[in-house]
C-alpha cells in the first residue's frame, strides 16, 4: 500500500527488506528512499508531471504524442522495480501532490526537509526522485537534505551501466553519461576560460571546471568515432546478410515484457533472461525456422521505457539499426501489466523516431498468468498473438503467423517433376520447403510442395506448368 501526502502533510513509509539473489546479498546494498510528486488537478491521475515529461515529448516531437495516463503509484512501482534493478534495497518511500513545482527545488524546502528526516530514519543512503532534475535543481535538493540525490534519468543511466556486457554496450552507455553528466558540472568554467573577455570573466586561466569539459569533448568525441566504426561493421555484416535472402525479426518492446524469454523459446539461444528491468542491453541475432522450412535471423533488443532519456536513444543507434532494418517487428507486451497500453504506446513513440515503419505482429505474452477464464477468453486476430514465451503455449501459432506476414522470400504452391539422381536438389527441397506429396514413376520424383522463391529459383528446370 502507497500513503499519500497532500501539500500540508508528510508522507512516508518503511519497507521491510526485499529477498534478492545471493550473488547480490553477498556484498552491502544501497539503501534506497524513493520520492514522487504529482502537481495539479490537470495531471491528478498522471505520474510524470509536466516538467519531467519533456524528455518522452522529445522523443516524438510533440505533445500531441504524450503516452496513456499513469497513475502515480503505479509509476512509483516501476521507479521501485528500476532501483532493484539497479541493486538497491527500497527502504521507504514519500508521495506528495501540489499545485506547482517549486522551480528551485521541486517539492519546496519544507517538504525537502520532512523527506531527508524520514530518509534519516529509514537509514537511506540516497535519495530517488521519480523526476527528471534540472542541474539546479539537483544541487539545490542535495544541499538541502544533505544526502545523495539521483533522478530517473540516472537511475536508467546506471542500470545500462550495470548490464553493459560487450565492449559496444560500455561504448553506448559511457556515452549517454558524459552526455548527461556535462551540463551538471558546477561552477564557472566557461567564464573563467582564457577565451572569454568583458567585465567579470577576466581570471588566473583556465580553470578545473573548463579542463574537465574539454576532456568530457574530446572523450565524448572518441566514442562517437568509435561507434560509428562499428556501424560501418555493422553495415557490411548486413550487406552480407542480405546477399543471402535471410530476413530479420526483431523483437520490440516494453522493458521486462519476456522478450529475451522469447527469444531463447524460438531460438534456443540461452541469453540472460530476468525479471530484472534492463537485463538485455548487447544485441543478439539468432537462426530459427519457420514452419514453412524458411530461415530468418531474430535479434533480440533492450527494451523501452516511459521517459526513457533522449541521450540513449541516440547512444544506442547502432544496436537499434537491426530494428530499422528489420522486414518484420515483433511487438512483445505483457498480458498481466495493468498499464500495457501506456507501455505499448511508449514503444510506438521510440518507433516512430527510429523512422521504423515496419510490418508488426503484436505478441502478448505471460498469458500462463492470468486467470483461467480470463485466459480462454482470449482470441487471436490478424495482428495480434497471445503466447506463454516460458510456457511454450502458442508459439507454434506465432511461427505459423510470422510466415504468413512476411514478405521476404515469398512462398508458392508449386508442382515439381526431378530425376532422382538430382540428390542435391532433392535434399535442397527437403531442408528448405514442404512437400506435401511425393510419386516416383520411370526415374523421376513428382513432387507438390510450398518453397521459397530463392529455392524455386533453383528448381526452375523442374517446374511443371499447369
Amino acid at each position: 500500500m502507497t500513503i499519500r501526502a497532500s501539500a500540508r502533510g508528510p508522507a512516508s513509509r518503511s519497507f521491510p527488506p526485499s529477498s534478492r539473489s545471493t550473488r547480490e546479498t553477498a556484498k552491502p546494498r544501497e539503501r534506497a528512499f524513493l520520492a514522487g510528486i504529482e502537481f495539479g488537478a490537470r495531471l491528478r491521475n498522471r505520474s510524470v508531471p509536466q516538467m519531467a515529461r519533456q524528455a518522452a515529448v522529445a522523443l516524438s516531437g510533440s505533445e500531441s504524442a504524450a503516452p496513456a495516463a499513469v497513475t502515480l503509484e503505479e509509476s512509483l512501482r516501476e521507479l521501485r522495480e528500476l532501483a532493484l534493478s539497479a541493486g538497491a534495497q527500497v527502504v521507504g518511500q514519500f508521495v506528495q501532490r501540489r499545485d506547482k513545482p517549486d522551480p528551485a527545488t521541486l517539492f519546496g524546502r519544507g517538504k525537502l526537509q520532512e523527506i531527508s528526516g524520514a530518509a534519516a530514519s529509514a537509514g537511506a543512503d540516497l535519495l530517488i526522485f521519480d523526476h527528471e532534475l534540472s542541474p539546479s535543481q539537483q544541487r539545490n535538493i542535495e544541499n538541502v537534505v544533505g544526502t545523495r540525490v539521483l533522478d530517473r534519468t540516472q537511475l536508467i543511466l546506471d542500470i545500462f551501466a550495470r548490464h553493459a556486457h560487450s565492449r559496444e554496450g560500455q561504448l553506448q552507455v559511457e556515452l549517454a553519461q558524459l552526455e548527461y553528466l556535462l551540463p551538471r558540472l558546477t561552477g564557472r568554467g566557461v567564464e573563467m576560460s582564457q577565451l572569454g573577455g568583458g567585465i567579470g570573466t577576466r581570471g588566473p586561466g583556465e580553470t578545473q571546471l573548463e579542463t574537465d569539459r574539454r576532456k568530457i569533448h574530446r572523450r565524448i568525441r572518441h566514442i562517437r568515432e568509435q561507434l560509428e566504426k562499428v556501424r560501418r561493421h555493422r553495415a557490411q555484416q548486413r550487406r552480407r546478410r542480405q546477399s543471402a535472402p535471410v530476413a530479420t525479426i526483431a523483437l520490440v518492446g516494453y522493458t521486462n515484457t519476456g522478450k529475451s524469454t522469447l527469444f531463447n523459446a524460438l531460438t534456443s539461444a540461452g541469453v540472460l533472461a530476468s525479471p530484472q528491468l534492463f537485463a538485455t542491453l548487447d544485441p543478439t541475432l539468432r537462426a530459427a525456422t519457420l514452419p514453412s522450412r524458411r530461415k530468418v535471423l531474430l535479434s533480440d533488443t533492450v527494451g523501452f521505457i516511459r521517459n526513457l532519456p533522449h541521450a540513449l536513444v541516440t547512444s544506442f543507434r547502432a544496436t537499434l539499426e537491426e530494428v530499422e532494418r528489420a522486414a518484420l517487428l515483433l511487438h512483445v507486451t505483457d498480458a498481466t501489466s495493468a498499464i500495457a497500453q501506456a507501455q505499448e504506446e511508449q514503444v510506438e513513440k521510440v518507433l516512430a523516431e527510429l523512422e521504423a515503419a515496419k510490418p508488426r505482429l503484436r505478441v502478448v505474452n505471460k498469458i500462463d498468468l492470468l486467470p483461467e477464464a480470463q485466459r480462454e477468453a482470449l482470441c487471436d486476430d490478424a495482428s495480434t498473438v497471445h503466447i506463454s514465451a516460458v510456457r511454450g503455449i502458442g508459439l507454434s501459432t506465432l511461427l505459423e503467423r510470422i510466415d504468413q506476414v512476411l514478405e521476404e522470400d515469398p512462398l508458392s504452391r508449386v508442382r515439381l517433376r526431378l530425376p532422382q539422381a538430382e540428390g542435391r536438389m532433392l535434399a535442397l527441397l527437403e531442408a528448405r520447403a514442404r512437400v506435401f506429396s511425393r510419386h516416383y514413376q520411370d526415374g523421376f520424383v513428382e513432387l507438390e510442395a510450398q518453397a521459397p522463391e530463392s529455392v524455386l529459383r533453383q528448381m526452375k528446370d523442374f517446374l511443371v506448368r499447369s
